[in-house]
């Protein structure tokens, strides 16, 4: 075979590998070429793959060499190709023999193990994050930094509120709440500096000693609730509750404060006594209730753009989890385009809080738990959009929304392991497809955080992009044509029609929640998607 790639020679050894009929001369090949192309190595693996995953579907595969037509009686009971005997057991195990060498090369160069079998998990997974950003209201970082991300850990790092008030919560157990403008340092669990501004510490017992460095002073808990105010040439700290060991810089000793007693330290050491001043801080005790507001605001915005949207005649399906409907297992479609897009059915799946507090949600568990639904039609462009919260990396692949088996047209959208974002397209002809993946764009810091993700096949421009927060990551020339379809599909897990009953590699369902889905009969513009982001972000002054 020819030693190039891409080559029709190499498609055709490729195929031969996968249905068992390659001759020593194209494994021979085969082993030359993987061993010197990275590009054909990676080609190689993700066509094998799968196909070891899909092959049991007759119809997909078959035809490729001739071997087994569609409609043949070639398949046999448990509805997977077998293998062609008429080279002889002696010509077929040399070329498996080749086969397996070549994977050993693999093996040797070490990318089999960098893409399956990541020296992280062996270790375990690790984190230098010691807090989290909990609550923001109203929040405005500095321009230019990236925004933290609600619920998100935070490692070791300085956070520059320009305004707004933001809630941090440290491993340790406490809770510190700083009010823009600010300079604020996470150190350690146990240790944070502010270097400007107005914050609140409160410190449950298990996190007692919790140090803040300031400008002019060392705050030390022992168990309180105490405000910090650097700016001015001076540091204040006023005790609300419990006390606090104050060490003024280039001081010796060390002081006691009680609650209602405060201390403001100047230049040289220099430290006077004062009286703690509530009202200084009622913005910072008023958090939760500012919070509650701002996400109540935030809500009836999104309803309000849903409701607009809603009445776009593209919109063929718009879950968004909120409309009772006749049965606790019946999931309205709320578009325009409801009257020809039946609801959907729910299997499985339980009821929690969405985005916001008073928004519901489906929450995924089981390899049961599935949201059934049935779009008619053929489409020249398709886009998915979703609200999800990923919960968890732990199977190979995870459905996000999948098609029913493999006709032509349809579409796969799914998350790896890895965290890749993955839409796969089936085409017209037998054993055709194209996986179009994004980089890794879900880690383990995002684990339990909403996050917006959106994926556009645009048949009429011939390309295929993925879309998280409203920012493209990922994008590839669409080989497949038009048209598109869904037929039956599910969403957070899959029907694999055809396929054996046992195959570990069909466990599809989906490790999170889900409180909107859009799916349009054309493709959205960048615009749009980073509008759909924009209007149902859970809170304004985070994220992208």
């Amino acid at each position: 075979m020819s030693r190039l790639f891409p080559s029709r020679e190499f498609d055709e050894a490729v195929a031969a590998v996968c249905h068992g009929t390659a001759t020593e001369e194209q494994m021979r090949g085969l082993n030359v070429l993987l061993r010197a192309d990275p590009a054909a190595r990676d080609e190689y693996l993700l066509r094998v793959e799968l196909h070891s995953r899909l092959a049991s579907d007759p119809d997909l595969f078959a035809g490729l060499d001739g071997t087994a037509p569609p409609g043949s009686d070639a398949v046999g009971s448990a509805g997977v190709l077998p293998f062609p005997d008429s080279r002889g057991p002696r010509v077929a195990w040399r070329a498996w023999v080749v086969a397996l060498a070549a994977c050993l090369a693999l093996l040797a160069t070490g990318w089999w193990g960098h893409r399956f079998i990541r020296g992280s998990a062996s270790r375990g997974a690790t984190s230098r994050a010691v807090a989290m950003l909990n609550r923001v209201v109203d929040a405005r970082w500095e321009t230019g930094e990236t925004a933290p991300r609600l619920g998100a850990p935070l490692e070791p790092g300085v956070l520059r509120l320009r305004s707004g008030l933001a809630q941090v919560v440290f491993y340790s157990g406490a809770r510190v709440v700083i009010e823009g403008p600010a300079e604020f340092r996470v150190i350690s669990p146990g240790e944070a500096e502010c270097r400007s501004g107005r914050i609140m510490a409160e410190v449950p017992p298990q996190a007692r000693g919790f140090r803040v460095q300031a400008a002019r002073m060392e705050v030390t808990d022992l168990g309180t609730a105490f405000g910090l105010v650097v700016g001015g040439g001076q540091t204040e700290v006023h005790v609300f509750q419990g006390s606090v060991e104050v060490q003024p810089t280039g001081a010796p000793q060390r002081q006691r404060l009680l609650s209602g007693a405060g201390a403001v330290a100047g230049e040289a050491g220099s430290m006077r006594m004062a009286k703690a001043d509530a009202a200084a801080f009622a913005t910072l005790f008023d958090l939760q209730a500012k919070s509650a507001a701002a996400e109540a605001r935030l809500y009836d915005r999104w309803r309000a753009a849903s409701a607009w949207r809603n009445q776009d005649p593209s919109l063929l399906v718009h879950f968004d989890f909120e409309h009772a409907t006749r049965t606790d297992w019946s999931l309205a479609n709320v578009s325009a385009a409801n009257e020809t897009m039946p609801d959907a059915t729910i299997v499985g799946c339980q009821w929690i809080d969405g985005r916001w507090p008073m928004k519901p949600a489906l929450e995924f568990r089981g390899v049961s738990d599935r949201i059934r639904l049935t779009v008619p039609g053929e489409y020249e462009s398709v886009s998915l959009a979703a609200w999800v919260r990923v919960d968890g990396l732990d199977r190979q692949i995870q459905s996000l929304f999948m098609s029913d088996g493999f006709a032509a047209g349809t579409l796969h959208w799914s998350l790896r392991e890895d965290g890749v974002l993955g839409l796969t397209v089936i085409g017209p002809a037998p054993g055709s497809y194209q996986i179009v993946v994004s980089p890794p764009v879900v880690t383990a810091a995002q684990l339990g955080t909403w996050m917006h993700v959106a994926a556009v096949v645009d048949g009429r421009a011939g390309r295929v992009v993925h879309y998280v927060n409203g920012v493209e990551v990922g994008g590839k020339r669409l080989q497949q044509p038009p048209p598109f379809r869904v037929g039956v599909a599910e969403l957070g897990n899959w029907n694999a029609s055809g396929f054996p009953g046992n195959d570990p590699f069909l466990i599809r369902n989906f490790s999170g929640a889900m409180d909107e889905f859009s799916l349009y009969g054309r493709a959205l513009a960048a615009e749009e998607v980073r509008d759909l982001f924009t209007e149902g972000r859970p809170q304004a002054g985070t994220g992208r």
